[in-house]
């Protein structure tokens, strides 16, 4: 309802926009400066968010699949990935001195005595929103200039997201984060832990075997 409540206020604002440039400018050569500086002005200033990506201050507990789709139906611990493309995974590699095997599944560790295996994820989540005035813009120039596009290419912005998404489990329990697991309270420091230490690292060498 809020997308449609937009769209059929954004179509009467042009045509009333429309019909105003027409009448004012007659001239072309007048309304291709108009435009020019119009469009430099508001170029990116109204804007429609399509999907916003998720703002997680410290951390998340949630259902893998609902969080985003193709993540595991098991309870994932997400946190917001500020740093580059694997450097969680170049982070765990170097932590456990696994060699490149087995990284990001079925990582072991202990807590109390008791081992249990974490497998993470790297997600993203992008925010997506249209922009008005780009649009606005080449409409104006399509019926009052016979113009072609010239902001056809930012119509809309993507900006990425990153999470990690990490689920644990054990040789007697599947989901070790769901609500009600006996080891939940367990593993959860572990986790906040282990976050926080790759979020504080940049030579991954200093936090080997400091499990």
């Amino acid at each position: 309802m809020f997308h449609v409540e937009h769209e059929l206020r954004f179509s009467v604002l042009l045509h009333m926009w429309l019909n105003f440039c027409v009448c004012f400018c007659s001239n072309p050569a007048i309304m291709k400066r108009f435009l020019l500086v119009f469009s430099a002005l508001i170029f990116l200033s109204s804007c429609i968010p399509l999907r916003i990506a998720p703002n997680i201050k410290d951390y998340k507990i949630t259902r893998g699949k609902s969080f985003k789709r193709g993540l595991p139906k098991k309870t994932v611990f997400v946190f917001e990935d500020p740093k580059d493309a694997n450097e969680f995974y170049n982070y765990i590699n170097t932590k456990f001195q696994l060699n490149d095997y087995y990284v990001d599944v079925q990582v072991p560790f202990e807590v109390d005595g008791k081992t249990y295996f974490f497998s993470f994820y790297e997600v993203e989540i992008p925010t997506k929103t249209i922009n008005l005035i780009p649009f606005v813009v080449d409409g104006i120039l399509d019926q009052a200039a016979d113009m072609d596009p010239i902001f056809e290419e930012v119509y809309t912005t993507r900006t990425g997201n990153w999470y990690i998404a990490l689920e644990v489990f054990s040789d007697t329990e599947k989901d070790c984060l769901k609500e009600g697991s006996v080891s939940r309270d367990a593993v959860l420091p572990y986790l906040r832990y282990l976050k926080n230490e790759y979020m504080a690292t940049d030579n991954y060498n200093e936090v080997v075997f400091k499990n």
